[in-house]
């Protein structure tokens, strides 16, 4: 179970009210953020502000819709809409497992011939070589569920989801009323898999090199009581990646990890910080896991992310 940590020990005269949540972006690894949030919500959970980046931003998009439309039951069913798609659309994906390779090598699609040629072509061409036409195959699945109205409405949280600026390095924001399939591409878009996103003249890309997720958005007046910050990314691994692949991903972790824990630093002492660890969960998958998007294996996250959400 992921552990579930507080600091409630500082002491701050503005006290705030509210409930501010801050979702990580980890790729298929997000469905252990789905999975905390259903059993928050089942314990009845109220949420008022969001932010959230990558998976992350994804996950934010249909809690606040879902929560406009039906409350909370009408979040986790929107929740659960999401990781069903995305693992149909994973269904057509050449990364998907063999029954002899799942047998081999379990979630480690690092171990399989596609992901061996895929690798050996990211060391030979840009991604503007490889995708020309920029496809990517969120962009339907993001078309379909995408509910600016519901996001629009009143009774939706405050929602704010972040993409990194290339140029500058810095986050880009986008509010409830921003937000459209062009800026999730923008915050999901991982730089050496998918040309960047433009848009008004800016190139962007995964929301995360800039703040996994930041948190500046949810400590605005008034100040939210206490923060639930649910970590989609192993804050520890053991042994030492080999593979380009696997230095690239676990950089982009430790980058990942010092820019939030900085965050949480400078928090105003009065906020109660609630966070949930992914290590347990995490730490022992490979780290292309986040590539593996089987209804199995989502299904594995999800049940882990509730147990951490009943044992916190």
């Amino acid at each position: 179970m992921g552990m579930q940590e507080e600091s409630s020990d500082r002491v701050d005269a503005r006290v705030g009210e509210g409930v501010a949540l801050a979702l990580q972006g980890g790729g298929a690894h997000g469905a252990y953020a789905w999975g905390v949030l259903d059993r928050l919500l089942e314990q009845g959970l109220r949420i008022d502000r969001i932010s959230g980046v990558s998976s992350g931003a994804l996950i934010g998009v249909m809690l606040a819709q879902g929560m406009a439309r039906g409350g909370a039951d009408g979040a986790r069913a929107e929740m659960r809409r999401l990781w069903q798609r995305v693992g149909e659309v994973h269904r057509f994906s050449p990364f998907r497992a063999s029954p002899l390779e799942r047998w081999l090598w379990g979630w480690d699609i690092g171990s399989s011939l596609a992901w061996h040629g895929w690798e050996t072509a990211l060391r030979l061409f840009t991604p503007a070589l490889l995708n020309p036409f920029g496809h990517n195959p969120l962009r339907s699945l993001i078309a379909d569920l995408l509910d600016p109205a519901a996001l629009a409405d009143p009774r939706a949280p405050r929602l704010t989801i972040a993409a990194t600026d290339v140029e500058t390095g810095r986050a880009e924001l986008f509010g409830n009323r921003e937000i459209t399939v062009e800026t999730l591409l923008a915050s999901t878009c991982l730089p050496f898999v998918f040309p960047a996103v433009r848009i008004g003249g800016r190139a962007y890309w995964d929301g995360g090199y800039a703040g996994n997720p930041p948190l500046a958005p949810l400590i605005d007046a008034p100040l939210p009581r206490e923060l639930v910050l649910i970590r989609a990314q192993p804050a520890r691994r053991a042994g030492v990646p080999t593979t380009p692949t696997e230095i690239i991903n676990r950089l982009n972790e430790i980058a990942c990890h010092n820019v939030l824990e900085a965050e949480l630093a400078a928090l105003p002492a009065s906020i109660r910080v609630r966070s949930f660890a992914a290590d347990a969960a995490l730490t022992e998958l490979p780290i292309v896991s986040r590539f593996t998007a089987e209804h199995a294996f989502l299904g594995e996250l999800f049940a882990a992310g509730r147990a951490a959400a009943a044992g916190g």
